[in-house]
């Protein structure tokens, strides 16, 4: 009997070749499913990282405003820089092109639309008034305290319109620069407004024997207020050589940007001081008794203006927008800080010297019917004077620089009035500063 052996070996391998087959026939069973579903994977990671890129960078943008630049200034913005408005309006002169609320300016080929911050129907009163004043050459300045605003701006000349007056530094600027003499005295000298002082002569005149310190039965007694207020210069010379000094003055006219630019929408002249460092020198200096310190209207106004906006100047503007035919806007204002001579405390102290100056100093006749109106009874008033006579003393320059606050929601605003007298005085300063004042309010 035969017995019959199986080959193993052939077994095993015919068993392997089995299951090659049956992976073979699984993989290209399934082979569509698995490319479809590698692909849906695929897919979703990209949306994913894309969805998460713009999760970031939209929270990122919301949770940043343009104020979160002064403490985050690691973060930079690849942005067009705002054109300098000087350089859009270079060709641009207030004696050729009449500057209105909403103008055009053509430059080659190209027009820029121009809004501006000026209140057209106070401009015209302005200009109108102007005309009528009988001076020589006349400049006003009217802007709001709290934003740099300038509302109006007007010049005039007998002789016909030649430059813009108003950023022009070629007017001693008289007694007006008693107010940073004063901010001086208040805020380092240890003054007060209710200070006793006291002085020899008469009020206007300034003689070397009058800057004495003595007292005798010749001499005046007042307080600083009154002083301020009439414009004693006596005392303000005194006050310089024996209180401020040469290096207290040059830090208060630096501070209030004398010897400096004034950035502005136009070039201004720089308001022009030298401090000497002798005694009879630094008397006029402080009161104002020299025609080599000189002052723009613009920068008049900015004097008046530390001080109702609570020692705050801001920069002042003119141009609000300009845009392009296609209306894309090539430039916008925002209101800037410019810098703060005087602590607030010092400015509330300022006001008293300047309240004083309408109620019972060289503004009182000028203001009288005005503070007596019982409609302007919550709006405070404030003032200084100054006139002074060129070289030749046959013109006359004549300066009000003031306030308006009112008390009803209506905008504060500053106004810096200068006129050019020849042989015949026409209308003050001060009448023409109440006269804008006046009709500010009104309407």
């Amino acid at each position: 009997m035969k017995t019959l052996r199986h080959n193993n070996s052939g077994w095993r391998t015919y068993q392997k070749q089995l299951k090659r087959e049956a992976r073979r026939k699984y993989v290209l069973k399934n082979l569509p499913a698995w490319a479809l579903y590698a692909g849906g994977i695929s897919l979703g990671l990209v949306l994913m990282l894309s969805l998460t890129a713009w999760i970031a960078g939209h929270f990122s943008q919301a949770g940043f405003s343009p104020s979160d630049l002064e403490t985050r200034t690691n973060i930079v913005f690849d942005e067009t820089p705002t054109p300098d408005p000087k350089k859009l309006l270079e060709e641009l002169r207030f004696a050729t092109v009449p500057v209105k609320a909403h103008f055009m300016l053509e430059r080659g080929e190209a027009r820029l639309f121009i809004d501006s911050s000026l209140d057209s129907e106070l401009q015209s009163y302005i200009l109108r008034l102007l005309r009528r004043s009988k001076t020589l050459q006349a400049a006003v300045v009217v802007l709001q305290p709290e934003d740099g605003r300038v509302v109006a701006m007007a010049n005039y000349q007998e002789e016909g319109d030649v430059e813009n007056l108003c950023i022009k530094a070629g007017f001693p600027a008289a007694s007006i620069f008693k107010i940073v003499s004063a901010a001086a005295a208040l805020e380092s000298a240890g003054f007060s407004p209710e200070k006793p002082v006291f002085f020899q002569g008469r009020r206007y005149t300034l003689y070397k024997q009058q800057l004495k310190q003595i007292v005798n039965k010749y001499t005046n007694e007042t307080s600083f207020e009154k002083a301020f207020a009439l414009s004693i210069n006596p005392v303000f010379g005194k006050l310089g050589i024996y209180e401020l000094g040469q290096e207290l003055m040059a830090e208060y006219a630096d501070r209030f940007l004398f010897n400096q630019d004034i950035p502005f929408d136009f070039p201004v002249a720089k308001s022009i001081i030298e401090i000497p460092n002798e005694g009879f020198g630094l008397a006029e200096i402080a009161s104002g008794f020299n025609k080599k310190t000189v002052i723009s209207p613009l920068h008049a106004a900015m004097l008046a203006s530390v001080v109702a906006n609570n020692g705050i100047m801001m920069a002042p503007w003119l141009i609000e927008r300009i845009s392009n035919e296609t209306g894309e806007f090539l430039y916008e204002r925002r209101p800037t800080r410019l810098t703060s001579p005087v602590t607030p405390e010092t400015a509330e102290a300022l006001k008293v010297l300047m309240r004083a100056t309408i109620v019972h100093g060289t503004c009182r006749k000028t203001f009288r019917s005005l503070r007596g109106k019982k409609a302007l009874k919550h709006v405070e008033f404030g003032a200084k004077t100054g006139t002074i006579n060129d070289i030749t003393g046959q013109v006359k320059f004549d300066w009000f620089a003031g306030y308006a606050l009112p008390q009803n929601g209506l905008k504060a605003i500053s106004v810096a009035v200068l006129g050019v007298h020849g042989e015949k005085l026409g209308l003050r300063s001060s009448q023409l500063g109440r006269y804008i004042i006046q009709h500010y309010l009104k309407s």
